[in-house]
């Protein structure tokens, strides 16, 4: 489960932190601002176009006439490494 806490410091900027079960606070949360922005939208506390802050970043979320949420924002690699994972046995 994720939790998104949300400031909302205009009608077209917001900030949220989200906190990711198992993870702990992430950096970033795509889907989560997507919902975030869809949910004030609907509610009139934001417009259909807002700004929102993330630790890792900005992200721009736009809900179009027909309700299809757009996303624009860095895609950036923040951390790479080698997964080492070892055979099975079975019985």
């Amino acid at each position: 489960m994720n939790v998104e806490f949300v400031q909302i410091l205009s009608k077209t900027h917001v900030k949220q932190r989200t906190w990711e079960r198992g993870s702990g606070e992430t950096w970033a949360c795509g889907s989560g601002a997507c919902a975030v922005a869809h949910a004030l939208s609907t509610r009139g506390l934001t417009e259909q176009k807002v700004r929102i802050d993330l630790l890792g970043g900005t992200l721009q979320i736009e809900i179009d006439p027909a309700g299809t949420v757009w996303m624009t924002g860095p895609a950036v690699e923040v951390f790479s490494g080698d997964w080492t994972t070892k055979t099975a046995r079975r019985r």
